[in-house]
């Protein structure tokens, strides 16, 4: 027995509650030890020393180095202690606070035993009742339609469809989603993600002048106010994008700082180094390292209240449902958290998804974010499906050690995407080949969180780096005709559909034939999908009721291919 790997810790992913009376309850220890059983003691808190339970915990996960025994409970009171017995060929130990032990005095339990002590209902995390069935399409504004044919049109400088350059503009506009809006719901998409809105000298508007101005180039408050009806009489949700780490050089309040210097009543909203800002050598923190987009000191409390106003501003107005948050790891805690409390009193059912492209455990506590777009999902499915780094154990390891690292309530509420405006299409990663693209939106779909779709993957569209991965969509094809269209609407309809995506267990596995399987599980039914990404066909007998397939005939998963199905 591996007793160094064998560890607890409540009030985490690996001990934490979901109801007042509901506790999910993980185990780690090592990947190749073999326990007989791995049982959870436990009771009341203070009934613990003389009245308690036993139940066997199950073997759930693994990832590269470790296996987790996991237990739901639900009990009769708020207030839980526990410890753990593991038995094995060595014999039995209790695991508690005081580490591994032969023995355990229950008499004296009160000091060591572990415990959730109280579970307040303010302290739970809050998962918004709308995400358990939604999937998210990210929209480009500048890329994706032109619908209005009578504004100021003299900085459009390409033709739809022309090729891509960092600085061109094609005119997209937010009366063009407004005019594709039943396209969406014919696509299945109940939530869209929108890339910044507001006024801005770029095409894609993270270099913010005027927060409260919508740029004319999208439209107006008219316009907008239209989408957000639009899409909600349509039942889509609607998310903006929040960028409170800088701002554009262009800023009144940049401006002001660079005029007047440390006698400005914004100098304290930047951080520069010195009385006065210097241009040339740059003396003041940025985004990047890109001199034009100054970066905001969201530790400055003026600024905070100036930021909060403008947050809760397109809540209150046009009854936006969330915000997706830009370079939110770079921004004060203090902050996020001054900000969640502020958007969930205007509207407790609106998200907040931070950009962490990394683990972001002091982020997803419940205090700040409630989910982030998950670039580690994006990067798991690039390695198992782009570059073939790693296997479908390699993946099954990789997408356990993903989900584990947060509360299940966290991770109902994630972003999980294949790509984005900053990112390579992923199209473009897997060498254009329809059938893995296919196979990792199904992955998608399936995933624990929210499926995030990047405007044209239903085509699909290709493009490489920034700003390849923004081409103006092609209205001009027979997009809705296309087989691999159908079968994107189709994989959307099993995650927007089906009751088992209300339930939150699941299994990641492969297996000895290299088959990747991702099982969402209800008391009812489970959704089974399965993978294929060796370089052989493969024969399949655990399935049922198929609901989508790609590649798979008379019990035969062909390379690349996958299926769904429900048993």
């Amino acid at each position: 027995m591996n007793k160094q790997a064998i560890y607890h810790q409540p009030e985490s992913p690996l001990g934490f509650a979901t109801t007042p009376t509901t506790f999910v309850l993980r185990l780690r220890v090592a990947k190749n030890d073999n326990f007989k059983s791995i049982k959870i003691i436990y009771g009341m808190k203070y009934l613990f020393s003389s009245k308690r339970e036993e139940k066997n915990m199950e073997r759930c996960y693994e990832d590269q180095l470790f296996a987790y025994y996991e237990i739901r409970l639900t009990t009769s009171d708020t207030r839980l202690a526990y410890i753990f017995l593991l038995s094995s060929e060595d014999g039995e130990l209790y695991y508690s606070e005081d580490g591994l032990t032969t023995t355990y005095d229950f008499n004296t339990a009160f000091y060591n035993h572990f415990q959730l002590p109280y579970t307040n209902d303010i302290d739970l995390v809050d998962v918004p009742s709308w995400v358990n069935h939604t999937v998210f399409y990210q929209i480009f504004v500048e890329r994706f339609a032109r619908g209005q044919k009578n504004k100021k049109d003299d900085y459009i400088n390409i033709k739809w469809g022309d090729p891509i350059t960092p600085k061109c503009f094609a005119g997209g506009d937010i009366q063009g989603i407004i005019d594709h809006l039943d396209y969406l719901v014919h696509l299945g998409i109940n939530a869209l993600y929108l890339t910044p809105i507001f006024l801005s000298p770029s095409n894609h508007k993270y270099d913010i002048v005027d927060y409260r101005t919508i740029d004319p180039m999208f439209g107006d408050e008219k316009i907008f106010t239209t989408l957000v009806h639009e899409a909600h009489r349509r039942n889509i949700k609607i998310v903006l994008d929040a960028v409170f780490n800088h701002c554009s050089d262009k800023n009144p309040w940049w401006q002001d700082v660079v005029k007047n210097g440390k006698k400005s009543p914004y100098f304290d909203y930047f951080i520069v180094h010195g009385d006065k800002v210097s241009l040339n050598p740059v003396n003041y923190e940025t985004f990047s390292t890109v001199r034009y987009m100054p970066k905001l000191n969201t530790s400055n409390r003026r600024l905070q209240t100036e930021l909060l106003s403008i947050a809760t501003y397109y809540i209150r107005k046009f009854d936006i449902d969330g915000w997706r948050l830009d370079v939110s790891d770079e921004v004060s805690h203090v902050f996020w958290r001054e900000f969640r409390k502020a958007i969930k009193e205007v509207k407790p059912e609106a998200i907040i998804l931070g950009e962490n492209w990394h683990g972001s455990q002091s982020w997803l506590q419940g205090d700040q974010f409630d989910g982030i777009m998950n670039y580690s999902y994006t990067k798991a499915a690039l390695d198992y499906f782009a570059t073939k780094r790693y296997t479908a154990k390699d993946m099954a390891n990789r997408l356990n050690e993903i989900l584990l690292r947060y509360q299940d309530p966290i991770n109902r509420m994630m972003l999980n995407l294949l790509d984005s405006h900053d990112t390579h299409r992923f199209f473009t990663q897997v060498e254009e080949d329809k059938n893995k693209m296919l196979s990792a939106i199904a992955l998608t779909m399936v995933f624990p969180g929210m499926p995030c779709i990047y405007y044209g993957t239903e085509i699909p569209l290709p493009g490489g780096y920034d700003p390849d991965c923004r081409r103006c969509f092609p209205w001009n094809q027979d997009i809705m005709n296309s087989v691999f269209f159908q079968k994107v609407k189709s994989l959307i309809a099993v995650h927007r559909d089906n009751a088992v995506f209300d339930h939150y267990q699941y299994q990641v596995k492969s297996d000895r034939n290299g088959l990747l399987y991702v099982k969402r599980l209800s008391p009812k039914n489970k959704i089974i999908y399965i993978s294929n990404e060796t370089d052989k066909p493969q024969e399949i007998t655990d399935y049922n009721e198929i609901l989508i397939e790609n590649r798979f005939s008379k019990g035969t998963l062909l390379p690349h291919g996958f299926i769904i199905c429900q048993k």
